[in-house]
């Protein structure tokens, strides 16, 4: 048989991908020498703060840091998240058995199921996500189930015990992520101590993703997981620098909490990698021990991007709410679209509006009647965004100022 006439098993596992069709628009009519405001990907656009590039400088310059790293993360790194956990959340970690870094928190999270899922095993996620939280179950061979997110809370929770009495084998792990990429949707420690006794009470596996921990707006602050009394025993923790420090292309991350998870991800990141470039995990420590300030300036950056998205969209007739976390906006398709579904909408919001935005139901089914959007342009990008959105409303008959 020929390589072309094969079907490779876990390729054919995956779903059509449904951005492609909405990258392919966008590139055409870029070719054209069309202007596409481009707030589809979430790719943070900031620089990286100067001390931490010029950390990076300095340890590139020592040949020392150009042999292979470990895959688990260097040593004084491990000891940084540690202490990171303890100021931030009042969390004590031992930085060598509860902390590995990883390349990014998707490579984490992907290998760590791999890690710790058997063929069949039954895998909760909600519905909408972050694609990876579901795929890496596909990929690993588990058996995913999408348990709708809805407004979250106790409403969700409640479809988790729902379910929980209906699927056999008994589901071996939950993988959640607040605040939630795309839905923006926040979430209280009590929510995280209810998560923990369900988990606990049904032998589960717990991952949370917590990408967006620092990226909270209007007062908010998103608890750790960790927090909860016993979080450890049953789950972990990732955090990536991508957002709270522009670190995207960097790919610095890590995954803390249970001792067996952790070493399980340990392991077997060891037969795959030699781990991040080791001036960018040294960089990384200095990430870590910078100011509150640091951080602070480019949440400022994102609140204000938001609030001249929300504030102008709303202005157009899309109404709108404000998100208290993320760098995104997770928007209602509007009435008179509603029909279209998210991908035919963002089809026409990138032909009439010459904006690119993700359609919903490329995070799940229960997505399909949202877009997102990524704070990725400055203000003057996305007050054009606004005004190609306002036109394009105006011309479907929609009020708006």
């Amino acid at each position: 048989m020929r390589i072309e006439d094969r079907d490779f098993y876990r390729i054919q596992r995956l779903p059509p991908y449904v951005f492609k069709a909405v990258d392919e628009l966008k590139m055409r009519a870029r070719r054209q020498g069309e202007d596409i405001i481009d707030l589809g990907m979430g790719n943070p656009d900031l620089p990286t703060p100067q001390h931490i590039v010029d950390k990076l400088i300095e340890a590139v310059q020592k040949p020392r840091n150009h042999r292979y790293s470990v895959s688990r993360g260097i040593q004084k790194l491990r000891v940084g998240v540690a202490k990171w956990y303890e100021r931030r959340y009042g969390v004590h970690l031992d930085p060598e058995t509860e902390v590995c870094a990883t390349m990014g928190a998707k490579e984490g999270l992907a290998h760590l199921v791999m890690a710790t899922l058997g063929p069949g095993d039954v895998v909760f996620v909600p519905n909408p996500c972050y694609p990876i939280h579901s795929y890496s179950v596909v990929l690993s061979d588990g058996d995913l189930r999408a348990i709708h997110l809805g407004e979250g809370g106790q409403d969700f929770i409640d479809r988790l015990e729902q379910a929980t009495k209906t699927v056999w084998p008994k589901p071996r792990m939950l993988v959640l992520n607040f605040p939630q990429n795309p839905t923006t949707q926040v979430a209280e420690l009590s929510f995280f101590e209810k998560i923990v006794d369900f988990c606990r009470e049904n032998q589960m596996m717990l991952v949370h993703d917590l990408a967006y921990a620092d990226i909270c707006f209007d007062g908010y602050q998103a608890p750790s997981l960790l927090q909860v009394p016993g979080a450890k025993e049953i789950g972990v923790e990732f955090y990536s620098l991508s957002k709270s420090y522009n670190m995207a292309g960097w790919r610095m991350g890590f995954c803390v909490g249970n001792a067996k998870m952790v070493n399980a991800l340990t392991r077997i990141k060891s037969y795959l990698d030699y781990g991040v470039f080791q001036p960018i995990q040294i960089a990384s420590i200095i990430a870590l021990e910078s100011p509150p300030e640091v951080v602070q300036e480019i949440v400022d950056v994102y609140q204000a991007r938001r609030d001249k998205l929300v504030e102008g969209l709303n202005r157009a007739g899309w109404p709108v709410e404000k998100p208290r976390a993320t760098m995104f906006l997770w928007a209602p398709i509007p009435e008179p679209f509603k029909a279209m579904g998210s991908l035919e909408f963002s089809k026409l919001v990138l032909r009439e509006a010459k904006v690119a935005v993700s359609p919903g139901v490329g995070f799940g089914l229960y997505g399909d009647d949202h877009v997102r959007f990524a704070l990725v342009e400055n203000e003057h990008r996305i007050q054009q965004a606004v005004t190609g959105i306002r036109e394009m409303m105006r011309a479907a008959g929609c009020a708006g100022g």
